[in-house]
Formats: structure tokens, C-alpha cells, sequence
């Protein structure tokens, strides 16, 4: 089943019913803005404004996010692999091709997966999965209340804490403050599952005067986005198993195919890794 959608959001007429449903569409929202990357249909032109404004200072921005999915899928396979069948998908997104779950029940029909996001976009879009799909669900929530999703219905009705999970924060720490501690927040998740539960997490890094730069337009278009260095991402994984090759630009992280010896300002825009709780 592809959860995908064929109708772009920014062109409906009627938008009482987007004012009813929560959206916003008067600034760009997070999961709009990565859609419009992905060359998704679910966005609207304040977040196609948006992205355009950040192709100026990092012109390979479609690409990072092509860099960001694929390790998605490695990641998720990776996981699959050492025996972890149900996942919690953090901030996943506006959905598109090659999700979570698609990944993971290839892998093992039985795997189970709830995504979780704060866009209400994201559960308009989740109905047909859910309708479709006993094994996953979408809840609408904000990853800054821990408590609140573990205790979610379809959490407990989906995820088993007794066996290892996987947690994802695929390509959404870098939208939270240092305020808002996204360490302590990590932690909280990773307290909850068992050992043999594995954290996957990717991130903007200010590896480049154009990633500090792209940093500055986020703050100031999006008012989130903070590079942190990789000492800085490699520390959301203190006092778990890090897996070969640790914490490396997206690309390089278990490639399936050839990787260039020098890298591009865009190949070097995310950082990622997989660790494994003992």
C-alpha cells in the first residue's frame, strides 16, 4: 500500500475546512516544508516560499532530503535486522513514499509502527492508513510530551515495552531549542523501552559555513532549526551502544552503494546514527 496522496493541499479552494482541521496556513509549517523537498503535493506556497529561501544559501537542499529518506530506509532495515519489529516514528512527517512501516513490514509483515507528529496535516492524511493498516497507527501529539504518547491508546494497543522498539528521530531534534532539552527528552523515550530498544536519530550539523548560514534562515523563516555540531549530536546517544560507523554525514552512514571521497556541502548537511540500548 503507498501512502501517498495525489492532491496538492495549497490548491483547494474551500478553507474553512483546513481553518476546522487545525491547519495553518498563513506560515510554513515543519512537515509542509519537508513534503515540498520531497516533492510531495501536501503543501502550500508560504512553505514552497519558504524552501525557496533556503535553496539560496544551500542550493542542494531537495538532496539532503533524498539523503535523509534513504537512510530512513537503511536505518529501519538495519533494525529489522538485529530483531526489532515495532517502531515509534517521532516527528515523522507528511507522509510519502518509502514510510516507516512500508520499509518495515517488507522486511517483516508483522512489524508494527505508530508515527507521531504535531501537524494536524498529518493525521488528515493518516486516516486511510489507519483504516487500512491494523498495524499502524498516526496520533496526532507533540514529541515534547513524552508522557502523553507512551500513554496513548494506540501506543499501548500497538507497541509491546516489553520487547525492543525503535526509536526514531529522523530529521526533527534540530526543530527543537536547547530549552526545550531534547537530551532529557531522548532519555525519557529510551527509559521506557527495554533493552535491545535501538535510538535513531538524524540532524542538521553546522558542519559548514553554509549550514551555519542555513541555520540563521531557519531561525528566522521557521523560528526552529538549530545546527548542532557532532560532538553535539553524537551526545543525544551518551550511555548507549553506538553501531558502526557512529555518528557520520547521512551518506555514509552503511551505504549500499558508492559513496565520493569528497563530500558536498549537502552530503555533509545531516548527520546521523543508530544505537542500541543494553
Amino acid at each position: 500500500m503507498m501512502w501517498h496522496t495525489t492532491r496538492r493541499w495549497g490548491e483547494m479552494t474551500d478553507r474553512r475546512d483546513l481553518w476546522k482541521s487545525g491547519v495553518d496556513t498563513t506560515r510554513p509549517s515543519i512537515a509542509r516544508a519537508y513534503d515540498v523537498v520531497l516533492n510531495g503535493k501536501d503543501n502550500f506556497e508560504v512553505d514552497r516560499a519558504f524552501v525557496h529561501e533556503i535553496t539560496k544559501v544551500v542550493p542542494e537542499i531537495y538532496d539532503v532530503a533524498t539523503y535523509n529518506r534513504q537512510i530512513l530506509g537503511r536505518g529501519v532495515r538495519f533494525m529489522v535486522g538485529q530483531g526489532v519489529t515495532q517502531f515509534i516514528d517521532l516527528g515523522s512527517g507528511l507522509p510519502t513514499v518509502e514510510n516507516t512501516h512500508q520499509v518495515a513490514q517488507r522486511a517483516d509483515p508483522q512489524a508494527r509502527v505508530v508515527y507521531v507528529d504535531n501537524d494536524p496535516m498529518v493525521l488528515a492524511h493518516g486516516r486511510a492508513l489507519l483504516a487500512e493498516n491494523a498495524r499502524t497507527a498516526v496520533i496526532t501529539s507533540d514529541l515534547r510530551d513524552p508522557a502523553e504518547i507512551l500513554a496513548a491508546p494506540d501506543v499501548r494497543r500497538l507497541i509491546d515495552f516489553d520487547r525492543p522498539v525503535g526509536v526514531m528521530l529522523v530529521g526533527v531534534l534540530h526543530h527543537l531549542h536547547d530549552d526545550d532539552d531534547p537530551a532529557g527528552l531522548v532519555r525519557s523515550y529510551m527509559e521506557a523501552v527495554p533493552a535491545g530498544s535501538h535510538l535513531f536519530v538524524t540532524h542538521f550539523c553546522a558542519s559548514t559555513q553554509d549550514a551555519r548560514d542555513a541555520e540563521k534562515k531557519f531561525l528566522s523563516l521557521l523560528g526552529t532549526g538549530r545546527f548542532r555540531t557532532p560532538e553535539e549530536i553524537t551526545a543525544f546517544f551518551d550511555g548507549f551502544d553506538l553501531v558502526e560507523p557512529g555518528v557520520v554525514p547521512l551518506p555514509l552512514w552503511r551505504p549500499e552503494e558508492q559513496v565520493p571521497a569528497d563530500l558536498t556541502v549537502g552530503q555533509r548537511l545531516m548527520f546521523g546514527g543508530i544505537a542500541r540500548k543494553h
